[in-house]
């Protein structure tokens, strides 16, 4: 697979019919290694590892209802007493992040109202914080650890 732009870890890989699974930490079990699904599982190394985001605070293609359709995020990130605080969409390195992935990851949050969004390709990868009272986002330069995160 391609090299990302993050930090390397120890990841599970394993061949079966002719193709390569990836093990899901999170979910506790082996998914196909798409290029999308080596990014979140690389992503979600870097911030339990390096940005000390605790695993069990992290949900996995976390289900939501828009607009009557069905929709999964694909990561999301709780505080301590279980409201959801970072919302996080993964793209495959291929995959050029646009005004229509931010859209797209908006749209999820009209569902959620989460104070953080992060978009990552493995490649680039982006975090905003979202000021609710003066309707208004700020890009940060550097994805914060789970202990900088504004828990208001």
């Amino acid at each position: 697979m391609l090299q990302l732009n993050l930090p390397s870890y120890p990841i599970k890989l394993k061949e079966e019919g002719g193709k390569q699974f990836i093990f899901d930490f999170i979910r506790k079990k082996y998914l196909v290694n798409t290029p999308e699904e080596w990014v979140r599982q690389n992503f979600i190394q870097f911030l339990l590892h390096d940005k000390k985001y605790p695993a069990s605070l992290i949900a996995i293609e976390k289900g939501l209802k828009l607009n009557e359709l069905q929709k999964r995020a694909d990561a999301v990130v709780y505080d301590k007493n279980g409201s959801a605080i970072v919302l996080i969409e993964f793209k495959a390195p291929k995959i050029k992040i646009t005004e229509a992935t931010f859209e797209q990851i908006s749209r999820y949050n009209v569902v959620f109202k989460v104070p953080y969004l992060i978009v990552s390709n493995g490649l680039n990868h982006y975090c905003c914080k979202i000021d609710f009272s003066k309707n208004s986002f700020e890009f940060i330069k550097e994805i914060p650890s789970y202990s900088e995160l504004d828990f208001k």
